[in-house]
């Protein structure tokens, strides 16, 4: 695995047999990839650290949800968050949608695959935690619902 269009073919491969985790060893250097909604966490990239202040106060938002009855809706991966299907279209979500369990929210794009992400109850979006077109971490708060 000496290139990114080695991973290119094997994520190519995984979507073509429907597979929904991959692993491959070779010279040494073993990876593995899992579609998301997995229990484990990618071996991708190790997460890079929040700057403390924006670490700070998102922690400090989450709270706030949750002491409010709120259900976060985290990344279920590291990547960059998109909140439109394309570039120029309306978001899948506001600030004040209604929303269902299983509905597409935002979109996570890694290794050059687009990843929807689902609402995982019915509520209203009250919050959301990130920008478009920023990257993400494994388990980042993405939006804040109040549940239905």
């Amino acid at each position: 695995m000496t290139d990114f269009d080695d991973i290119e073919r094997l994520l190519d491969l995984m979507d073509a047999r429907g597979l929904e985790e991959l692993e491959v060893e070779r010279e040494g250097l073993r990876v593995r990839f899992r579609k998301p909604g997995r229990s484990a966490a990618p071996l991708a990239a190790p997460p890079a650290p929040a700057p403390p202040a924006a670490e700070a106060a998102q922690r400090g938002d989450e709270a706030d949800a949750g002491e409010a009855g709120l259900a976060i809706i985290k990344s279920p991966i590291v990547g960059t968050f998109y909140r439109s299907p394309e570039p120029g279209a309306d978001p899948f979500v506001e600030v004040g949608s209604t929303v269902g369990k299983g509905q597409v929210v935002c979109i996570i794009e890694a290794m050059k695959l687009m990843n929807e992400i689902d609402a995982d109850q019915d509520g209203e979006v009250v919050t959301i935690f990130v920008e478009d077109g920023q990257p993400v971490q494994y388990g980042e708060s993405l939006f804040a619902v109040r549940p239905a």
